[in-house]
């Protein structure tokens, strides 16, 4: 008869037990943190700075900040380019037609910018100079703006195509149901704001109704 044989094993202590568990762990924390390393995002490049606009001269109306806002919201195709004159009420008188003439020549877009009575600065961007017309002109890049005191853009809304229109007794942007976003009596003395469909506006100014202080046309060449 064989003599029976005995295999022993010797099995982990409770400390042992305690160790390797502790190093599972801390291996399973290391590649979760690894994998959230890889999982997480990529911050997006800062953007460049904008070219900011070249005044010829400086405005009566607008400071350096709201001339830096205001080109964040300019088109593409006007970036970098410089601003002219064309027309201000200091040197040209309140007069309509005296801002058509001082136009005249001109095709490209227009910044119009006034401040009220009350302080209130607000205005638009033409994609065309402002001229008498018969009926509406200008594209969806036009739009209204207001500084309340914070910048606000009013971009066209795709409802109709009433971006401006030039008459000899006034200039009117945007309308809808017989309001119009902003318009300008023929002295340039008077206006008025209006929400209207063409751009969802606000009411520019304090008060639908108002008295111009100042006004500047810019043309952007």
């Amino acid at each position: 008869m064989k003599g029976l044989r005995w295999r022993y094993t010797r099995l982990p202590s409770q400390v042992e037990d305690t160790l390797s568990g502790q190093e599972g762990e801390e291996e399973e924390e290391e590649e979760e943190e690894e994998e959230e390393k890889e999982a997480a995002p990529v911050p997006a490049p800062a953007p460049e700075d904008p070219v900011e606009p070249q005044l010829a001269e400086a405005s009566q109306i607008l400071g350096a900040s709201e001339i830096r806002q205001l080109s964040l919201h300019l088109p593409p195709r006007v970036t970098g380019h410089s601003w002219s004159l064309a027309f201000c009420t200091a040197r040209d008188g309140f007069s309509l037609r005296s801002l058509y003439r001082r136009m005249e020549g001109h095709s490209g877009p227009a910044l119009l910018v006034l401040k009220d009575q009350d302080g209130q600065m607000f205005g638009a961007f033409s994609s065309s100079a402002f001229r008498l017309s018969k009926g509406f002109y200008g594209t969806g890049e036009t739009f209204l703006f207001s500084f309340s005191p914070q910048l606000k853009v009013f971009k066209w809304t795709g409802s109709n195509s009433f971006f401006v229109k030039g008459d000899l007794d006034s200039l009117m942007m945007g309308s809808g149901s017989g309001q119009f976003g902003l318009w300008l009596d023929g002295d340039l003395y008077h206006g008025g704001s209006h929400p209207c469909a063409t751009f969802n506006n606000e009411v520019l100014a304090r008060q639908e109704q108002f008295c111009i202080k100042e006004l500047e046309a810019w043309v952007l060449s």
